[in-house]
């Protein structure tokens, strides 16, 4: 006979207290907000003049991935917003994704439509089936009717598919698109050398302020999830998790969305083994736990050639340990091996270049080129940025699947 309801679930949670403060889209209050106080002081005078009604600077942001980099610009966004209506100024953010929004198209449709009140504007914005060019019209339309000043976030702004957005965004009012809302943007990448690749008329339109977020040390991880410990009941945390999850992700990586992940993980190890309390040694489980979990959700519904290209760098990684990067005929000949242990016809040597470039834009690796003098020219260099144990486990797993 199977169990009643009230057997399934547990009504009473003994380790948290609101969870949702674990959660990495969750947007803290502004005293939450911690180690980033000259950032964000920056941030706000570069948008300043946005509370008055005239044109803010365009921003870019870098930093590594959990520098506080997209909080930060979300914060002060929500803080220009409130302000400026103390002004009596309209105004108003949008924020999107470049990742899942990467095309010119998905992106300008993803702002009109968080930004369009149809009763206001009489504008519809449908998620398909328009024209960019139209999509646009009706973008300046909504900004002209509602607003005074607006800010734009593109998050991850190295993934759009090209710069046609941005022109257009950081030049609408120089290009009389514009009548009297004014725009400024705030671009985000992980890519420090992201502006290299950008067209030129683009980069000095939009590039009027720079901002690097450097990685988060061990006493500022520290602050941050001590900011955040009262998602956990009083009492639950033993007083030495915090400090030791903080010194292991400020020694591996100094990425507070990582180091959040450990805690929240610790306390659901201490969940599922029926603790009271979480545990020190939980810490150490719950990083591998983090990282597998990661990594497992960045190559869902990869190929199996995919795969085996990753396979083969983390084998060159961990068989080599005292090198830093390999390049490609390397990977390629140790992807052939395991491609004959498979069973598996091999791909050609563009094919795999191309898969790596697929990783490269996922971060999983770090690609570089190196000049290899007069005898040998230029070549590109791979470097797992992934702990190669975790990637083997990961794609064993998921090939035994």
């Amino acid at each position: 006979m199977s169990s009643s309801g009230d057997d399934l679930f547990t009504r009473d949670d003994p380790i948290f207290e609101n969870k949702e403060l674990l959660e990495i889209n969750h947007l803290p209050e502004e005293g939450r907000i911690v180690g980033r106080d000259d950032e964000i002081a920056e941030l706000a005078n570069a948008v300043n003049p946005a509370i008055f009604g005239q044109s803010p600077s365009n921003l870019l942001i870098y930093g590594k991935t959990g520098t506080g980099k997209s909080l930060c610009a979300k914060h002060i966004s929500e803080q220009l917003v409130r302000v400026a209506k103390e002004e009596g100024v309209t105004a108003k953010f949008a924020y999107v994704d470049c990742a899942q929004d990467s095309t010119e198209t998905q992106a300008v449709q993803t702002i009109a439509h968080s930004l369009n009140d149809s009763a206001v504007t009489d504008v519809k914005i449908p998620d398909k089936g328009l024209s960019t060019s139209t999509y646009y019209k009706r973008l300046w339309r909504v900004l002209d009717t509602q607003f005074e000043v607006v800010l734009i976030i593109l998050d991850e702004v190295d993934k759009l598919d090209d710069d046609d957005i941005l022109m257009q965004l950081s030049r609408a009012g120089e290009a009389g698109k514009l009548e009297s809302c004014k725009i400024g943007v705030i671009g985000i990448s992980n890519k420090i050398k992201y502006k290299d690749r950008m067209d030129e008329r683009v980069k000095s339109s939009l590039c009027e302020r720079e901002f690097v977020f450097p990685p988060y040390d061990a006493n500022q991880l520290r602050d941050i999830m001590q900011a955040r410990s009262d998602a956990f009941k009083d009492g639950v945390l033993d007083s030495s998790v915090i400090p030791r999850a903080a010194a292991l992700a400020a020694r591996e990586h100094g990425d507070a969305r990582k180091a959040i992940d450990i805690l929240r993980y610790a306390g659901e190890i201490a969940q599922s083994t029926g603790n009271e309390t979480v545990r020190e040694e939980y810490v150490v489980q719950a990083r591998e736990r983090a990282e597998t979990d990661r990594f497992r959700e960045l190559i869902r519904g990869s190929t199996p050639h995919s795969r085996y290209v990753l396979q083969a760098l983390a084998v060159l990684a961990l068989n080599t340990a005292d090198e830093d990067g390999f390049r490609t005929t390397r990977i390629y000949d140790v992807y052939e091996e395991i491609c004959r242990q498979e069973g598996s016809d091999t791909l050609s040597l563009r094919r795999v270049r191309d898969l790596l470039k697929e990783h490269a834009f996922l971060d999983i690796i770090e690609q570089s080129r190196q000049s290899g003098g007069s005898a040998e020219g230029s070549y590109t260099e791979h470097q797992l940025l992934e702990d190669p144990d975790v990637v083997r486990k990961v794609l064993v797993e998921t090939d035994d699947a």
